[in-house]
C-alpha cells in the first residue's frame, strides 16, 4: 500500500452540483479522490438549494451552496443537461468565479467547461470539452484556445476533461501531477479502473469539428 502518512495536509476539493448535472462527471472524480482522505478532502456544493438532482434522477444533498462556500484548493465543475441553466445563472457564476479565483487548481468534466467559459475564467487559456457538443460549448468562450483533439488539457492551474468518463483520467492526471504516480496508481487500483495517461489519446476525436 502506498505510504502517503508523510504527504502535505490535506486539500479541500470542491465539486459543483446543479439540478441536471451528469452523476459520473461528479462522482467519478469524487470517487477517485476518496480513495485518498489523507490528501483529499471533498466538498459538494450546490449553486442553489443544497438539495441537487442529477440528469438520471438521483437527489443529492450538498454541503453548502456556492454562495457560502469556503475557498477550496481544488475546484471541480462537472457537465450534464443542467449546464444550459447554470450558463445563464449570474450568481452562481459569480460564485464560481469568486471559488476559481482563490483556487489552486480549477478544472471541468465534459460541459461543465462552458460555465468556466462564460464567466470569463478560461479566457486566454486552452481548454477541451464533450467532442459531441463541443460547438456548443465554444461558443460561450471565444478567447479561449479550444482543442478540439484531447482527452484533457492542462494550461497553468486550469484543467479540462472531455467527455464524461474523461473526468476520471484528467483526476488520475492530477493526483499524479501532485502527488506522483505510485499514489495515482494506488487509487485507480483500489477501484479497478484502468485510465489513459496520454491526454493526447482521444478516440473520440473523431467526431469533433477540424480546427
Amino acid at each position: 500500500m502506498t505510504d502517503i502518512s508523510g504527504a502535505r495536509p490535506s486539500r479541500t476539493v470542491g465539486i459543483v452540483l446543479f439540478d441536471g448535472f451528469e452523476l459520473l462527471d461528479a462522482f467519478g472524480p469524487a470517487e477517485i479522490l476518496s480513495v485518498l482522505p489523507k490528501l483529499f478532502r471533498l466538498s459538494f456544493i450546490s449553486t442553489n438549494a443544497c438539495t441537487v438532482q442529477s440528469s438520471q434522477g438521483v437527489c443529492v444533498i450538498a454541503d453548502t451552496t456556492i454562495a457560502d462556500a469556503e475557498p477550496v484548493d481544488i475546484l471541480i465543475v462537472p457537465g450534464g443537461i443542467g449546464i444550459e441553466r447554470l450558463v445563464a445563472d449570474q450568481r452562481a457564476l459569480e460564485g464560481l468565479r469568486a471559488l476559481a479565483e482563490t483556487a489552486e487548481i480549477v478544472a471541468s468534466v465534459c460541459t461543465g467547461t462552458a460555465a468556466l467559459a462564460i464567466a470569463g475564467i478560461l479566457d486566454g487559456r486552452a481548454a477541451t470539452s464533450n467532442k459531441k457538443a463541443f460547438d456548443w460549448v465554444r461558443s460561450f468562450g471565444p478567447n479561449v484556445d479550444w482543442k478540439p483533439r484531447a482527452r484533457w488539457v492542462t494550461d497553468s492551474k486550469f484543467w479540462t476533461a472531455s467527455g464524461v468518463a474523461a473526468g476520471m483520467d484528467m483526476t488520475a492526471a492530477l493526483i499524479r501531477h501532485l502527488h506522483g504516480n505510485e499514489t495515482a496508481q494506488y487509487a485507480t487500483e483500489i477501484i479497478e479502473l484502468e485510465v489513459r495517461t496520454d491526454p493526447h489519446d482521444d478516440p473520440f476525436a473523431i467526431v469533433s469539428p477540424q480546427t
